[in-house]
């Protein structure tokens, strides 16, 4: 009886609304009340519940949708970035503004001693860049960290740090982190010669040419170190431009070059691949989250070197 009495019921409020007696019915696939719309006596769904959300957005009828499947489009990749910024203890990042049309940075290549020399970035945007040096440590969370998070570096690598396993680097750099050169042996290049800094400097653009498919643009010199010498091998061993920094990153915080202890628009920050021998028991992954929560406190976002330089 009481099912024939809803039957009559929901009936009856059908034909009301088909002639328009009552206001606020929204049409349903097949005649019916509408998605979203409950059987008298139940009550009805939220909006932008799953069950309002009827056979939409690839749920089958009568089944709820998977509940750790995100949602599609821009909501979907928020959800998705910010689970994996929650995994490594993290919030995300701010959308990075896109590129400059014209990079900031200009690199003739007219003659090898114009080869540039920076620390930043000149403009406006309110980003900094990440670099890694060396190679010494090769911590495979790192890898997933990366992977996970999508934020851009630079690695500048050093041939005696790294030919242990070159294969390591492989994937950070199919993720689209920049390949550049950090010498073959890692010497101070002010104790050396013209020939000796050339050796060191377009022996690692081969070495890593081969190994990575693509000559770097960029180079560091161990220490920061370099004079005249070293900026005429950079140019003639075919690099645009000589990478120095701001800020290098510590164990849990940055230690700055200038008095007020500030991150300032188009900074470089130096890091290395390290590990616990180096890092008094902490772990590359608990060293780069440290680097990021700094640079967010501080109200910035991380962009790709390369594309301003």
């Amino acid at each position: 009886m009481k099912k024939t009495t809803l039957n009559v019921a929901a009936a009856a409020l059908a034909a009301l609304c088909a002639s328009g007696l009552i206001s606020g019915c929204t049409a349903g696939e097949g005649g019916g009340t509408g998605a979203g719309a409950a059987p008298p006596g139940e009550p009805s769904a939220p909006a932008g519940s799953p069950a309002a959300a009827g056979s939409g957005g690839g749920a089958s009828r009568g089944r709820s949708p998977d509940p750790v499947s995100p949602a599609p489009g821009a909501a979907g990749e928020r959800e998705r970035a910010e689970a994996a910024y929650r995994k490594w203890g993290l919030r995300p990042f701010p959308e990075r503004p896109a590129p400059p049309g014209t990079k900031p940075v200009r690199t003739p290549r007219t003659g090898a001693g114009e080869v540039p020399v920076i620390s930043g970035i000149p403009t406006g945007d309110k980003v900094v860049f990440l670099t890694i040096d060396d190679g010494v440590e090769k911590d495979p969370e790192f890898v997933t960290m990366m992977r996970d998070l999508k934020v851009p570096f630079t690695m500048f690598l050093t041939d005696s740090e790294i030919r242990s396993d070159y294969g390591y680097f492989k994937p950070l750099a199919a993720l689209g982190n920049g390949v550049a050169n950090h010498t073959l042996t890692h010497p101070d290049l002010r104790t050396l010669g013209a020939d000796a800094q050339q050796k060191e400097i377009c022996g690692q653009q081969a070495r890593l040419k081969d190994t990575y498919g693509t000559a770097p643009r960029l180079f560091r010199p161990p220490y920061g170190n370099w004079n005249e010498a070293t900026r005429a091998a950079a140019g003639r061993c075919g690099i645009d431009a000589i990478v120095l920094w701001r800020e290098s990153m510590q164990i849990h915080d940055m230690q700055y070059q200038r008095g007020d202890r500030k991150l300032r628009p188009g900074d470089i920050i130096l890091a290395h691949f390290r590990g616990p021998k180096d890092l008094k028991g902490a772990t590359m992954t608990e060293m780069t989250a440290a680097m990021l929560r700094r640079i967010q406190e501080q109200g910035f976002t991380v962009a790709r070197l390369e594309d301003y330089v």
